[in-house]
């Protein structure tokens, strides 16, 4: 929004809508401004309600200077005048926005009832008919279509004026039509959960502007929920009561009393959910929001009837297996790899955990020849897309995002495989369940059904799921005393090859809280670092890198091979300005599609942010720009699976990716990777941040910055505590059989 010492007024009359995206009311349009001493037409862009050629506007917000498209309005405000001249009314009726009136239709009747058309279409259109092809069905039908745009108006006025921006403004009135200003004036917190993009924040800044006190009950409860869905963020499925009444105080500056009421008010309503084995009410009663309250439950049942049930039993003895499968994979398998072989054959549900160097890639295979060997039918699946290409490339065989193999459906916004619907193969094998949240964990275990066996493979020394739960920890916790069908293989012992990798003993030492071993300048070692001091050094140092250093010594491609992965977005050394950076250095181009505060050019590097279902990319798949429309209206990247075209109102969802931050990178790897490791980073550095970072990279990985920083990262254990209820519902539910 812009600041009122910053905004200016500019008013006049619509010549034409250049462009309009009615999913969000993005609209650049041409403008004949009222003081014409200005010359010529204007340009105005930002998200408003309907407008049309003809009308007159009042327009709040600066003026920009755009890069490729020169001098331009950018309104924050739009206020709509009634046409005040002739030649405006004809036009604002003739725009197409009033159903049965075109362009000769509008000139017709603005010829006949002068300035009082408006008037007259509105409040007597029974008039209508003297103008010649209107009969009396179409006078009506053209007055209420005028008549429901003024209502339209009328919202889009009232929810400005309540200081929500125009972007925002269209979302709610999409949502709740002619009732928008009933809603937001009973109980503005409704948008936080009903509207995308509104928080608490913005509801209660909404609020504030209606004169809803501080006190308010719907304030209250709206402030819990908040609360709740901010430890969600932080990987919290339930929160003790007496932190979320603490949170409370903190953010909504009212006493317990009032919180604790509200917290009833919520149990009552459902809007909040306790186990009933948590018994009475107390301070570490766990509070849950329905959807995860009912995530866990679900797992947990699915989890103990997966462990329980009679899955298809292998024919083959296991020494015969091991054998044939050594046979088949020209590979000798260790004893603790030789063990895995017998726990798949007990197990109906097998977990498979290890580090760098550990052979997992390598047993999954042979397990994997085992089961084809018994005809088995096998769903290779992880959770994101560059995760399953690359168990496609470790294993040979097709593997899918687990989205794509339980068959979202965008339109519903559910998995069409479920317990009523399950999968039909004998085996699902599922890679790095680290990332797992206990949403997605509980819908794929309710798509397996009682024949089939489920493998989870994954590393725990990793950096948790982004969304809330601890899944992988949670059944390792569990493990096999909870049943013999829970079968779990830590693989321990690193490869003779694999340790004489600095990447795979570094990757140990941070795990053990040791600075990492590092080559010499001149070495063959694949891990170093450079040692640098400020945020300017670094970034200097790390622009080399990704520029001449290594693609000269390693012959690596400077984009599509070296990945520069950071702890944050912001800052010097953060993502963003790293991504700047390295455009400017990789890929000079004057011509680019901008948005926001990013230029995309053909060559550029980018990461996709947020699962589009309807494209089928999901959050964290890499591509490159590769067409770009002369007019910049669209973009195509391509991701090495397909190629997807973006409009340029859609840019939103990908970014730049020359750097992306650590936890981007969980389940890929990069030939090579350059970490900045500086205090800058301070609230970010930990063991498992920095574990994650250097496994990420195959062939080299470089650490830019100082020793203190590196000290801080491998002595924090960076195992933040998360509330997760996982291992105590599946015990519950023992108990209760």
């Amino acid at each position: 929004m812009t600041s009122r010492t910053d905004e200016k007024q500019l008013e006049g009359t619509i010549e034409r809508i250049v462009f309009r995206n009615d999913t969000n009311g993005w609209t650049v349009l041409r403008l004949k401004p009222s003081d014409n001493s200005k010359g010529g037409l204007l340009t105005v862009v930002g998200a408003f309600q309907q407008i049309a050629a003809g009308e007159t506007c009042r327009f709040g917000g600066r003026w920009m200077n755009d890069s490729q498209f020169g001098k331009q309005f950018k309104a924050d405000t739009c206020l709509p005048l009634a046409p005040a001249t002739l030649v405006g009314i004809e036009k604002f009726l003739g725009s197409g926005l009033i159903p049965g009136i075109g362009k000769v239709m509008a000139k017709r009747i603005v010829k006949r009832f002068g300035m009082e058309t408006l008037e007259v279409v509105e409040n007597l259109p029974t008039r209508l008919a003297e103008v010649e092809g209107v009969g009396e069905v179409r006078a009506q039908s053209i007055s209420n279509a005028l008549v429901e745009h003024r209502e339209v108006k009328n919202v889009m006025v009232f929810l400005e004026s309540a200081g929500i921006s125009p972007a925002y403004a269209y979302r709610i009135f999409k949502r709740y039509g002619k009732k928008a200003i009933k809603v937001v004036s009973d109980n503005p917190y409704r948008l936080a959960s009903d509207v995308h993009g509104i928080g608490f924040k913005m509801a209660d800044q909404i609020a504030f502007h209606l004169g809803i006190p501080k006190d308010s009950p719907y304030r209250a409860e709206a402030g819990l929920l908040f609360a709740l869905e901010e430890f969600a963020t932080d990987g919290h499925v339930f929160v003790p009561r007496e932190e979320l009444l603490v949170k409370g105080e903190q953010l909504l500056e009212i006493g317990t009393s009032q919180l604790d009421g509200a917290l009833e008010r919520l149990k009552l309503m459902g809007g909040v959910m306790t186990p009933k084995r948590a018994g009475d009410v107390t301070a570490s009663q766990p509070i849950y929001l329905p959807r995860l309250y009912e995530a866990e439950n679900t797992a947990a049942r699915h989890l103990l009837r997966l462990a329980q049930g009679r899955c298809r039993l292998l024919k083959t003895r296991v020494e015969t297996a091991i054998y044939k499968a050594e046979k088949k994979c020209a590979i000798s398998f260790a004893p603790q790899q030789k063990m895995a072989f017998g726990a798949l054959a007990k197990a109906s549900v097998m977990v498979l955990t290890g580090g760098p160097g550990t052979g997992k890639t390598t047993l999954l295979k042979g397990l994997i020849t085992w089961l084809l060997a018994e005809k088995c039918s096998i769903a290779l699946a992880a959770p994101t897309g560059r995760a399953a290409k690359r168990m496609s490339e470790s294993t040979g065989r097709t593997a899918s995002t687990l989205h794509r193999l339980l068959e979202f459906t965008p339109r519903t916004g559910a998995f069409a495989r479920d317990d009523t619907n399950p999968l039909q193969q004998d085996v699902v094998v599922v890679d790095e369940v680290s990332m797992m949240d206990i949403e997605l964990f509980a819908s794929l275990l309710a798509a397996i059904p009682n024949h089939s066996r489920v493998v989870l493979v994954g590393d725990p020394d990793q950096l948790p799921s982004v969304g809330p739960g601890t899944v992988l920890s949670d059944v390792l916790h569990l493990g096999t005393p909870l049943h013999p069908g829970l079968q779990v293989v830590r693989l321990t012992e690193i490869f003779r090859q694999a340790r004489s990798s600095l990447i795979v003993t570094g990757a140990y030492e941070i795990l053990h809280g040791q600075l990492p071993t590092v080559g010499q300048k001149g070495s063959e070692a694949d891990l170093f670092m450079i040692e640098r001091d400020s945020p300017e050094d670094c970034l200097e140092v790390i622009l080399q890198m990704a520029k001449e250093r290594i693609p000269k010594a390693f012959g690596l491609d400077a984009v599509d091979d070296i990945q520069v992965l950071t702890p944050m977005h912001k800052g010097l050394l953060g993502a963003a300005n790293l991504n700047d950076e390295l455009q400017k250095l990789l890929n000079p181009s004057s011509t680019g599609l901008e948005h926001r505060s990013q230029r995309f050019c053909v060559g550029d590097k980018v990461m996709q942010i947020r699962n589009n279902y309807d494209l089928d990319v999901f959050n964290g798949d890499i591509g490159k720009v590769v067409v770009l429309d002369d007019q910049l209206e669209w973009l195509k990247i391509d991701f090495g699976f397909k190629t997807v075209q973006y409009p340029a109102t859609e840019l939103d969802q990908i970014t730049l990716a020359y750097a992306c931050s650590i936890h981007k990178s969980q389940g890929s790897e990069y030939p090579a990777v350059v970490i900045p490791v500086h205090t800058q980073h301070f609230v970010m550095l930990a063991r498992n941040l920095l574990y994650t970072a250097v496994t990420r990279g195959k062939k080299l990985v470089v650490l830019v910055g100082s020793k203190r920083a590196l000290n801080l990262a491998v002595r924090n254990d960076g195992l933040s505590h998360r509330c997760s209820g996982l291992v105590d519902g599946v015990h519950a539910l023992l108990n209760k059989d």
